[in-house]
């Protein structure tokens, strides 16, 4: 039995890494909910009970075995190796460390191996982008069988993404728009989500891309190990509460059938296909939801390209793209007798 620290714990992933922690029976025999000084006070619920979250401070992880973070990038540069230090593994959902040599990023159904030698002596391990989690469980049967030469990657990712506050900016602008007022002012986006598609996730760089799908690039061949892959993303936001949707394209190094594709995918950890379009069954965000498997459909052969396919993907952002993903990395580390 561990102790267990989730900090950013009343944000909208560390309240969901408390439900994943209890769903999944993690062996916890003491729970330790950290917040800014701002949040420290509030109660959040974890089996039943009612659990006072506390102050981040230096100190706060003493006795500590697994610290879980999702509090911001900043706070993970700043308390990360301090949790590490106190003899504790850190998960860390931002990207602070995610592209740093010395430090795995791990997805368990896709690079386990990553956690052994050398790359574990930070005691720090990354958790990746959530529309690059979703993506890499969907292409690796596809990859081990046929080879990845190129993909090209849209994503339609919820608003839920962002935050709590960018959630309830959705909900207030549907409320204003169904008593016929006007929208109110957005804050966490550039301009109201309601009823339209922002193609701007992140910063944009000098290359024109956005943070969001540099991200995607590099941590993808980061997981996949496979530093020259070609991909190419261009990510969106859209006004759907909770569930990252992706249109998939990828060019094979082999051939490979959609019907071998979906027979890989059905057997596949941590997936579920739902591909049966002609009675209009295929992954929605509404149906993820709440749910731990990346959903996988549409799955067809493309004829423009040698040995092309195309994949819809679709994932509860909140869980598979953070919360559940951080839990199965600290099941890892424990079924390996590391914690």
């Amino acid at each position: 039995m561990y102790t267990v620290a989730v900090v950013g714990a009343t944000g909208a992933v560390g309240r969901e890494m408390l439900r994943v922690l209890e769903q999944r029976s993690f062996p916890t025999a003491r729970l330790v909910p950290l917040a800014s000084s701002r949040s420290a006070g509030q109660t959040v619920c974890c089996a039943g009970c009612d659990l006072l979250v506390r102050e981040l401070t230096p100190q706060s992880f003493e006795g500590v075995q697994v610290a879980l973070f999702s509090a911001g990038g900043s706070v993970s540069k700043e308390y990360a190796p301090i949790a590490a230090a106190a003899g504790a593994w850190v998960v860390d959902n931002t990207s602070a460390f995610r592209m740093e040599p010395d430090v795995p990023l791990v997805v368990p159904e896709v690079n386990p191996q990553a956690l052994e030698g050398d790359l574990l002596r930070r005691r720090i391990i990354a958790n990746p982008n959530c529309s690059t989690i979703q993506m890499v469980v969907a292409l690796e049967p596809i990859r081990r069988a046929a080879g990845l030469r190129r993909i090209v990657v849209s994503t339609y990712q919820a608003v839920g993404g962002a935050g709590m506050k960018a959630m309830e900016e959705l909900r207030l602008q549907a409320q204003a728009f169904a008593r016929g007022e006007p929208l109110p002012a957005p804050r966490v986006f550039p301009h109201p989500i309601l009823f339209d598609c922002l193609p701007h996730i992140g910063s944009f760089t000098e290359s024109g891309y956005s943070v969001e799908e540099e991200k995607m690039v590099n941590e993808t061949r980061k997981i996949f190990g496979e530093p020259d892959l070609r991909v190419s993303a261009t990510t969106v936001r859209v006004p759907v509460m909770v569930g990252h949707s992706e249109a998939v394209n990828v060019e094979l190094e082999r051939p490979l059938s959609a019907k071998e594709a979906r027979r890989l995918l059905a057997g596949a950890a941590g997936v579920e296909v739902v591909d049966e379009p002609a009675a209009a069954r295929y992954p929605l965000a509404r149906d993820c939801a709440g749910t731990d498997p990346v959903y996988v459909g549409r799955i067809r052969e493309d004829p423009s390209v040698p040995h092309g396919l195309d994949l819809w993907v679709v994932s509860d952002n909140l869980r598979k793209g953070a919360a559940l993903n951080a839990v199965q990395i600290a099941e890892l580390l424990a079924a390996r007798g590391l914690v």
